[in-house]
């Protein structure tokens, strides 16, 4: 591994640390964000120890979710759901059929249309996965209090562009039923 050799800027601060802003909104969003990244690391720990037992990775974990969770989707739209490429999307699909966690058929109207589906062991995979989140997230809403799930929500919805929260409430209604 090569050394990486950093040049000290003479303008900064001594402590290298980059200084919190006096904007207390701005310092505020600051720390909800780190918190974020804390969060997530979190959120997704249990799930990517699952996953290097298969040699899979996050990837393979947001197709088995938002396949899972919506049996027959098309290729085109766990694209659009995913904002990968098709390389990438090509790749992790691949994978994820050859070692039977997902199968795809045609579509019945159009031969062209690829349909998503788990296997049997797919939605185990996927029961494994979601398991120690839901566990996590049922522990924090309930320590939070009454309010916090609804607010929780609010709030992740909210951070989704303004343009697309119509199509993840119709996807997440459409999952529910």
């Amino acid at each position: 591994m090569a050394d990486i050799n950093l040049q000290e800027k003479s303008d900064g601060p001594e402590s290298g640390a980059t200084p919190l802003p006096d904007d207390p909104e701005r310092r505020q969003a600051l720390e909800l964000i780190e918190l974020l990244f804390f969060a997530y690391r979190d959120f997704i720990s249990d799930p990517d120890e699952i996953l290097s037992g298969y040699g899979f990775g996050r990837a393979h974990h947001r197709v088995v979710h938002f396949v899972g969770r919506n049996p027959g989707m098309r290729v085109a739209q766990l694209l659009e759901i995913l904002r990968i490429t098709k390389q990438s999307l090509g790749r992790v699909l691949r994978e994820l059929i050859e070692t039977d966690f997902v199968y795809q058929r045609e579509g019945d109207r159009d031969r062209r249309q690829r349909l998503l589906y788990l296997t049997d062991k797919g939605i185990a995979l996927m029961h494994d996965l979601q398991e120690p989140q839901i566990a996590r997230v049922r522990r924090a809403i309930e320590q939070a209090g009454p309010e916090a799930e609804r607010l929780y929500r609010d709030v992740l919805f909210h951070l989704i562009d303004a343009g697309d929260r119509a199509n993840v409430e119709l996807l997440i209604s459409k999952a529910d039923e």
